[in-house]
């Protein structure tokens, strides 16, 4: 059924009619109907070629394996967003904190303060319940890293992806999750490329994380911490954010 459905639903959608397609996309004369027959020919054209890389398919254990990593980044988007709105519906009541999930806590230490009366009871009684729903997010997510940590370390691949420098468990999992065939590579330098540099293009997932750890590397900077050489010069000559990602690119080589 899952087949049929893959297979039919874009000849469904190139054969429907509609008033500005009578025949449908694919056999009407208007532009798309002409690009794609055209993107159908190149298709076949590019099967042909012995340089072409093909998506192997995913076994059931790297399937729930990217799972996991998925409903983490859903419940950290979630608090994320859960904890930006508690902080604009307190700063619009005077009660202002920084930034970061770190001060989240002295928010919600102010709303279970009864004493406080500076805030109307039906302000309090919402935003505790926001604050009750990112504290369950928290405890799912710290869940869902202990999983993936004992299964990093179970993983020998992982471990040693572990050893390279801004390369944590989440990113070792997401690595061995994203790049089922590394032997699909040339280089490093092919890999990176995929990953996606500068531009928008790749996979998003490994690339915010590789930046992330990139950052958090050049944040030793503040603590006297011996770099190499080429990230402090790079450093005195570019932006901030030009040296991370070209350490994130580095780091995308090694893996």
């Amino acid at each position: 059924m899952c087949g049929w459905q893959h297979d039919r639903k874009p000849c469904l959608l190139l054969n429907s009619k509609s008033n500005m397609f009578p025949d449908g996309l694919a056999n009407s004369s208007g532009r798309v109907g002409r690009n794609y027959l055209t993107h159908t020919a190149t298709g076949c054209y590019a099967v042909m070629r012995s340089t072409m890389r093909f998506v192997p398919i995913k076994s059931p254990g790297e399937q729930a394996a990217r799972m996991v990593l998925k409903t983490r980044k859903l419940f950290i988007r979630q608090r994320s967003q859960t904890a930006n709105a508690m902080r604009a519906h307190l700063a619009e009541l005077g009660i202002v904190a920084a930034t970061g999930m770190t001060n989240i806590a002295k928010l919600i230490a102010v709303l279970r303060d009864g004493n406080d009366a500076c805030l109307p009871s039906a302000a309090r009684m919402a935003l505790l319940e926001m604050a009750e729903q990112i504290e369950m997010l928290t405890a799912r997510i710290e869940t869902l890293d202990r999983k993936i940590v004992a299964a990093v370390k179970a993983d020998e691949t992982a471990r040693r992806l572990t050893s390279i420098p801004g390369v944590g468990p989440i990113i070792a999992a997401t690595a061995r999750a994203v790049i089922q065939d590394p032997a699909a590579f040339r280089s490093g330098r092919d890999l990176a490329a995929w990953i996606g540099r500068i531009s928008k293009r790749g996979n998003k997932q490994l690339r915010t994380l590789l930046i992330v750890g990139a950052t958090s590397i050049l944040k030793q900077v503040r603590r006297a911490a011996r770099l190499p050489s080429w990230i402090i010069s790079l450093m005195r000559r570019r932006p901030y954010t030009v040296v991370a990602v070209a350490l994130a690119t580095k780091m995308a080589r090694t893996i």
